[in-house]
């Protein structure tokens, strides 16, 4: 068989879910294999981002007692985004097709099956959207739906309430390698390399153990990325405002010399005061702006590596496999 699955974990101080990922991720691998829908070497792959915990040392203690269990280390943390890469990158030499889902244990694994049949049936794409934000605050709910209303005006392809749970086939997981950013907004980046794709719908659950890894400012900062990663349409925007300040000073200035020669000029502190705090504000914020380009694409020009991986073991247990 040639349905080789892989399921990508990333990991970052979750040793308090880790047992239970473990074994819920371990026994749909199990009940997909006896199925026959996935290959009897299927794995996963959990990726430790620089946690500060015991989450390596139970990768370790799982990958001994396991052999379908494998991990990956590196050497501080990188982040969400490049650790599901790194993954995915190690994982593509031997895997047909590369599931990506959290460890929390917030997605579903029951559409894991779902997926796969979906995969099975022509997909190389598949999406893990959630069928409702029940789970979620009023704060949440309502800002996540903005959030995608305001991607789609600036022309950017998200796939609504879907985060990174997701299957993505070899040759999309080839495909999707290819995009060498630093600066990484995956949400943004898998719709753009094509291929067919599906959506399996699944209800959210509260976090199994443990603290979200996602506070407010972390999430602010995912979403301006996703933005300013994706368009350019504030650098529009900036040029709209110009325009508009230009010719309102044009009107007050052609006003002011009315009053002038009419002889109804009277000190103006306040207006002027106020003029200068408008304008020094947007100015400030337009700069700001232009500068979160300026930066990305002083990162993107350094060319750094996004990851460096200490240990891992996936590919030792196919070797293993091998000698055997």
């Amino acid at each position: 068989m040639d349905n080789l699955l892989t399921i990508v974990v990333p990991c970052y101080n979750e040793e308090e879910v880790l047992p239970e990922t473990v074994k819920e991720l371990g026994a749909i691998l199990q009940q997909l294999i006896q199925a026959e829908k996935i290959d009897s070497n299927s794995k996963l792959l959990f990726v430790n981002d620089g946690s500060r915990d015991h989450t390596w040392k139970l990768i370790q203690e799982f990958s001994s007692k396991h052999e379908y269990v494998t991990g990956l280390k590196f050497t501080r943390n990188y982040g969400h985004q490049n650790a599901l890469l790194a993954g995915m990158s190690v994982a593509v030499k031997h895997a047909d097709m590369i599931i990506t889902i959290d460890a929390d244990l917030q997605d579903d694994v029951n559409a894991i099956p779902k997926m796969v049949d979906a995969y099975l049936a022509g997909n190389d794409v598949v999406y893990g959207v959630r069928n409702s934000r029940k789970t979620d605050t009023v704060f949440k709910r309502r800002t996540a739906l903005g959030y995608y209303a305001l991607m789609k005006k600036l022309g950017v392809n998200l796939v609504p309430d879907s985060a990174d749970y997701r299957l993505l086939s070899k040759r999309a997981t080839e495909a999707l390698l290819q995009y060498q950013e630093r600066n990484l907004f995956l949400r943004g980046m898998v719709p753009l390399i094509g291929f067919k794709s599906t959506k399996v719908y699944y209800p959210r659950k509260e976090r199994f153990a443990g603290e979200s890894k996602y506070p407010l400012g972390k999430m602010l900062h995912f979403a301006l990325d996703g933005i300013t990663s994706f368009s350019i349409a504030p650098i529009h925007v900036i040029l709209g405002m110009g325009i508009i300040i230009v010719l309102v000073s044009i009107i007050l200035m052609i006003y002011t010399i009315y009053e002038k020669v009419m002889g109804n000029v009277v000190s103006g502190w306040s207006s002027l005061m106020i003029s200068i705090w408008l304008l020094g504000g947007i100015q400030l914020i337009s700069l700001s702006i232009i500068g979160e380009y300026v930066g990305k694409v002083f990162t993107e020009v350094k060319h750094r590596p996004r990851f460096n991986i200490e240990e891992e073991n996936f590919s030792k247990s196919f070797n293993k496999k091998k000698e055997l």
